[in-house]
């Protein structure tokens, strides 16, 4: 049994390497595009030279949701808390 480990599964091999996952996922987590405070996928898609559906199942597979933030940033605004009393 544990020659059958060995061998190559059956279809079509993956068209995509490990480092190009590797660079998506990077881009995802280090970097933001220039008109936006996250990624989307059809952004990253274009800039990484991606199908919309290949950056989809890739940020699935990682857990990877750009649009929900982790971390709360606080304004640098001197009137954010009066803005925010007004709302």
């Amino acid at each position: 049994m544990s020659g059958l480990h060995d061998e190559l599964r059956p279809g079509r091999p993956r068209p995509i390497s490990d480092e190009r996952v590797a660079q998506l996922v990077r881009k995802t987590l280090d970097t933001k595009p220039k008109d936006g405070t996250h990624w989307s996928i059809r952004q990253m898609a274009r800039q990484t030279r991606l199908s919309k559906s290949t950056v989809h199942r890739i940020w699935q597979a990682f857990g990877l949701e750009p649009h929900r933030q982790r971390h709360f940033k606080l304004s640098n605004d001197p009137f954010f808390v009066e803005k925010v009393r007004i709302l």
